[in-house]
């Protein structure tokens, strides 16, 4: 069991909702402010609301389109992913609820949509992570409700929905260094075992191999360690065990995925 995934937020399916707020788990809190009706959807985590407002399904990250970007590959399942959430959403009233910070650089809304349904509430992120049209994305100033979502992302995965059956979206393994550096500049998730942890002035280095000028590595900043402090992670609880991280892959010496927030690390097994 992954340790970011608290056992609360494997049961948290049923959400509870009280006045401004739903609560899907004890850390598990949104505010609401706002609803609308959803007019386009850009695409699998992108809509438009009636009047204009566009938001950002946070938490998400689907296969991306190219709109008119230049030289941008069409990723696999993007027509599939926006027309799973097409059918969801389009031309229905939702509702939009917070869990952190609620305009990214675009101006656009950093909402979790909610649907009215005849059981209750229909979240919208948790439907697309559930079919397999969309992997955990999340921030350190964004991370209400992650927990819960990569729970639904494992499942998805082991049953290979979506984007989970397609190579393209596969887990990496960190000791293939060489196939990581070719990877530089996306969004990957990499699964190994650690060797070794330790901090070093301004950083923690998690290191995968014994070769920290070529071997894959996660970079923490010192100053997130606190993130990690609450979720109860430790230096000597990394040696040795199996990881799963998500993030961008850049170039330190060796690839590398920096990370701000425990919730792209969970323990494998």
């Amino acid at each position: 069991m992954a340790k970011a995934v608290c056992s609360a937020c494997l049961v948290a399916a049923a959400l509870m909702f009280c006045a401004g707020e739903v609560r899907a788990a004890p850390s598990c809190k949104l505010v609401a402010s706002g609803a609308g009706i959803v007019e386009r959807v850009i695409d699998g985590d992108t809509v438009i609301l009636r009047g204009g407002a566009q938001v950002r399904l946070v938490g998400t990250q689907a296969p991306k389109l190219p709109l008119k970007r230049k030289g941008f590959a069409r990723w696999p399942l993007a027509d599939e992913a926006k027309a799973k959430l097409e059918a969801l959403v389009l031309g229905r009233s939702v509702q939009l609820k917070y869990g952190g910070r609620r305009k990214d650089r675009h101006g656009r809304a950093l909402a979790h949509l909610f649907l009215a349904g005849e059981a209750g509430p229909v979240w919208v992120q948790r439907e697309m992570i559930q079919a397999g049209m969309a992997r955990v994305y999340s921030f350190a100033d964004n991370r209400a409700c992650i927990d819960a979502l990569l729970a639904d992302e494992r499942r998805a995965r082991n049953e290979r929905r979506g984007i989970w059956a397609e190579g393209f979206y596969a887990v990496l393994r960190a000791g293939r260094s060489g196939a990581l550096v070719k990877k530089a500049g996306s969004f990957q998730i990499i699964s190994g075992r650690a060797v070794a942890a330790a901090r070093k002035g301004r950083r923690i280095f998690i290191n995968f191999g014994r070769d920290w000028r070529r071997d894959f590595t996660i970079v923490i900043p010192a100053k997130s360690w606190k993130l990690f402090k609450k979720k109860q992670f430790t230096l000597e609880g990394f040696t040795g065990r199996g990881l799963e991280v998500r993030g961008w892959i850049g170039l330190r010496n060796g690839p590398v995925i920096e990370v701000d927030h425990p919730e792209q690390i969970e323990f494998a097994g």
